[in-house]
Parts: C-alpha cells; structure tokens; sequence
C-alpha cells in the first residue's frame, strides 16, 4: 500500500488539479468533524442513516476495536506525520473521524457523486458492500511527542519506548511510525478501503510508514467466540481476556486516574509485534514435541495437565516418574499470569503471510500480534522478556518488527475526534 510522499511526482495527467481536488476534500471533511459543512455530511444535515445490522458503533467512551469481538480480517498501517503544523495533523484527526464515522457505519467517503472531470472522493471499491462489523482504531506513537507540535509535556509516561529485548531482529521499516490505524472486518476489502483512504486523505500531512494484512483473528475476543487456531495449529489465547469482563478490562486494559495525562484516561495502550514463525522447522517436529513447547494438546487446546480447553493448567503437576507435566520452557507456563506477577493483557492479533522470503525460498508467514492494555511498562514489556529468555518457542519464531502507540478515549460524537483531548 504505498504512499506518495512530498514533493514526489505521479504518472497521469492533470496531477495539479488531483492535489486541488484533495486538499479541497481533506479541508471539508475536517469541517465536517468540526461541524462545519462541506464533504457529504448525513451526519451534519439529517443525521447518519440507520445503522445497519453488523455495524459497529464508532462514537462511544472507548474506541471500537480494543474490547469488541474480534473481527476476522484485518488492515494495519503506520504513518509519519510529514508537515510540522499543528494545525494541519489536528485537521488531519478530525478528518480521519468524519471519514470513521462513515466508513463504519457502511457509507462511502461522500454521497455526491464526482463531476466527471474530476476524482471520485471515495475509491470505491466498499461500494454495495455491508459495514462487515468494521472497527477502526486509531493511536499515537512516541515520536509523535517530539518538538514539532509541542506535545512534549503531554506524553504518557507510559508511551515509553519499548526496549530492546532478546532475541529481536527488529527492522526499522516495519517497526515505529506517528500515527497508527487498525481497520479490522469479517470483510478484508472493507478494511482495505479504511487504509487506503486514509492515506489519502493524509497526502501532504502524513506518509505510510509501513503497512501489514492479517486475514485471521489468532485470539477470541468474546465469549460467544470460538477459540482460533494459529499457523502452528494450536489452540491460541485461550486465557485471553474478553470484551463482557468489565472487572479485568478496568484492570488491566483501560486507562484510568493512575495516569499522569488526563487526556488518556478511558484510552489504552496498543503493542504491534510482527512475528515470523519458521513454519517449515515446525512442521517437521513431533506432535508431543509440539504439545511440549506450546504445554497443550494439539486436538483439544487442553492444558496438558487436563483434559479440556478451558480447564485451568496446574503448573505444579508431575508425572509418574517427578518431571513437570507442563515443561518448565512451555509457552503456556511462561505466558501465565501467576509468572508474571498476576498481570494480563487483552491480546487481539493477526495471522499474516506475505509471500516467499526471496532470500531463502521459505514461507513469511507467522503472527501480527496486537496486544492492549493499561500500561505496557508493568505488561508487555516484562513478560516479554521473560517469554524472550525462556521460552522453547523461541526456536520457531523470530520477532521482525515492533511498535507503541497510545490509544486515545473514544470519540464522543460529530465534532470530536481521536484524541481531541491531547490538542485541547
């Protein structure tokens, strides 16, 4: 999904008056989220239509994406903020939430069809197709706290950067970025169409950076979902929490009054790891030597220790001859919250495959794992490292690339937009 960055140039004719025909529609369209009129504006002339059934409510006190059930496709795209005008980013904001707004709830960028002469405001390739339970979710990275908007004094402590951690092969143009945008839906053209109109409503303010597609959810996010299965074929998140457990996501999901930034509270954190798994290795291993490494069956997802999926594993179980039953390397054990201090996160990641590796003739192929929560210093980051320095999978997978965003609370109604709060 490419980008064109300033000053570069686009085969075609007429490229000056497209530039026009953008700036124009990016100007609305933050007139719109502002209240103002100009792009399409059902929700500031008569109101959205009625929503359809599988639309997910964009305006709410978090944003979608984070606690509501996990949708089974999704488009993933960082960006660097190019202009160093305050204006133009909170302008860029606003317009991406007018555009949400409508993209979630199954309408196109504009209802006024183009004149003939000129490019259509929306691509058009979600024309006629169902909102597909879209959710779009937007965060902010560290960078963006630099000293080109004067956000500085404004930046969560918790927006810490990720340290290196073992065993990280990280690339620098897969991993970072300003701003990120999750577009997940049961319809992968649906969150497509999120991710390329957001690039181009952000020409002249902000670039891709990078960009991944999952096309299945690795986690259940809900208890009326099943649990999914990863490329290794286990059984993955099965201890995850879920969207109807208020008490958890208060706890270690949503940003509350421990914050040092007001403006974060009711947001969360979102970690993006990019990891390869080495699925040829895999698959010659045995099935009981897989069972060993992840500590559950490969048929059911019980613990090794029981006999169905959600029995709770009994880490201190042994076998006839004293060997843990649950090796002490498995996954399982390491990811468990009772070694890691109680702590838990809200995982909501992707599988991926992105061709061949040109070097080596194998498949890329693995997980794009997404995690929230409250903050990822006491979260993510210690079990991590713990996983990096002892876990009998690492031997399968290799990290790629990585990335921290702040997600910021959900956005109110017309008028408001993602992290509103910060700018204020």
């Amino acid at each position: 999904m490419p980008s064109a960055r300033p000053g570069s140039s686009e085969p075609g004719r007429g490229l000056p008056s497209r530039r026009r025909f953008l700036g124009t529609a990016l100007g609305a369209a933050g007139a719109v989220a502002a209240g103002g009129s100009g792009l399409a504006v059902a929700q500031t002339t008569g109101g959205m239509p009625k929503p359809l059934p599988d639309a997910v409510s964009f305006y709410g006190t978090h944003q979608a994406g984070i606690a509501t059930p996990a949708a089974e496709r999704m488009a993933f795209a960082a960006f660097d903020v190019t202009t160093a005008e305050r204006a133009a980013l909170e302008n860029l904001l606003s317009t991406w939430a007018a555009a949400a707004a409508r993209f979630t709830a199954g309408r196109p960028l504009s209802d006024a069809e183009a004149v003939p002469h000129t490019p259509p405001a929306d691509t058009g390739e979600a024309v006629g197709l169902p909102p597909s339970r879209l959710t779009i979710t937007v965060g902010f990275g560290p960078s963006l706290f630099d000293q080109r908007f004067g956000l500085a004094p404004r930046r969560p402590a918790a927006l810490a950067e990720i340290p290196a951690l073992p065993g990280d092969v990280l690339e620098p143009a897969r991993s970072g970025g300003d701003l990120c945008v999750q577009a997940c839906a049961d319809d992968a053209q649906v969150a497509f169409h999120v991710i390329r109109n957001f690039a181009r409503l952000g020409r002249g303010t902000a670039v891709m950076r990078w960009s991944q597609l999952g096309f299945g959810r690795s986690s259940s996010t809900s208890t009326h979902q099943s649990t999914p299965r990863n490329l290794m074929g286990f059984k993955d998140g099965t201890d995850n929490i879920t969207g109807e457990s208020s008490a958890d996501l208060a706890q270690f999901v949503w940003v509350g009054t421990e914050s040092d930034q007001d403006w974060m509270r009711a947001g969360s954190y979102l970690v993006a790891r990019r990891i390869r798994m080495h699925i040829e290795s895999w698959d010659t291993e045995l099935r009981s030597d897989q069972e060993s490494v992840f500590g559950r069956r490969k048929s059911t997802g019980a613990p090794l220790s029981g006999t169905a999926e959600f029995d709770p594993p009994d880490l201190t179980a042994r076998n006839a001859h004293g060997r843990l039953i649950i090796p002490a390397d498995a996954h399982i054990r390491l990811a468990s919250p009772s070694a890691n201090a109680g702590q838990r996160i809200l995982r909501r990641g992707y599988s991926y495959t992105d061709g061949i590796d040109a070097d080596t003739g194998l498949l890329d192929a693995g997980l794009f794992f997404i995690a929230f929560q409250k903050d990822p210093r006491t979260q993510f980051v210690p079990i991590q490292r713990r996983l990096a320095e002892n876990d009998a999978l690492n031997e399968y997978v290799r990290h790629t690339g990585s990335a921290l965003f702040a997600v910021p609370p959900g956005v109110s109604g017309p008028g408001d937009w993602f992290g509103k709060g910060l700018f204020s």
